[in-house]
């Protein structure tokens, strides 16, 4: 009898910094798509955000923290060490010539799936992976009347990872940081430690 070909979770992001329902994703899809292991890619240089990332080394340190505790969970550094932007198709790529018979699942949010016609070879993406997208909102919590299924195109295969609404961004962590505000329950256990003692996110 053929065995199950290995299901692979790919969660990439600028974890600048992790917060808590980033964690929460990521237990989601653990659980409802029952992943054989969990990679979670800190990204290199991103082609589509506007402002400098905090250093790769933090932004590594902070995701190990993050995403430690989690079971069949990995932290993998190849996107921080890659030279020029970094792009997701390249990711699967390599992940495709390592695992060739398992099922690549890429994690996302709402609007990332919404804008994914816009990412770098979205039709490659498309053919090596399964799209895991997390609804935020009311979609998100128990009836999911309203799915991103029509805004993707028609080959996508994806799947709805069922949340709770938690609307917490970095953007909003970073802020709360800077205006010297506690985070403790914004991030996962170890991470607002970790901000305190590097001094990150600061005022200039």
């Amino acid at each position: 009898m053929t065995p199950a070909p290995r299901r692979l979770g790919v969660f990439g992001g600028a974890f600048d910094p992790p917060h808590v329902a980033h964690v929460a994703l990521a237990r989601a899809a653990l659980d409802q798509l029952q992943l054989d292991e969990l990679l979670v890619f800190p990204t290199g240089q991103a082609w589509h955000k506007a402002r400098d990332l905090t250093a790769p080394a933090h932004r590594l340190a902070l995701a190990e923290i993050a995403f430690g505790s989690l079971p069949r969970t990995r932290v993998d550094n190849r996107e921080l060490l890659r030279q020029g932007p970094t792009y997701t198709v390249d990711t699967l790529r390599e992940l495709r010539a390592e695992y060739p018979q398992a099922q690549l699942f890429l994690l996302m949010g709402e609007d990332q799936a919404i804008a994914l016609t816009r990412w770098r070879e979205w039709e490659a993406i498309l053919a090596m992976s399964t799209l895991a997208i997390a609804a935020r909102g009311a979609a998100a919590g128990g009836g999911h009347d309203a799915t991103p299924g029509p805004v993707l195109p028609e080959r996508a295969r994806w799947q709805l990872l069922r949340l709770p609404a938690m609307p917490d961004s970095a953007t909003a962590v970073r802020a709360e940081v800077a205006q010297g505000r506690d985070i403790g329950h914004l991030v996962p256990p170890g991470v607002a430690s970790y901000i305190d003692r590097h001094h990150l996110y600061q005022p200039a």
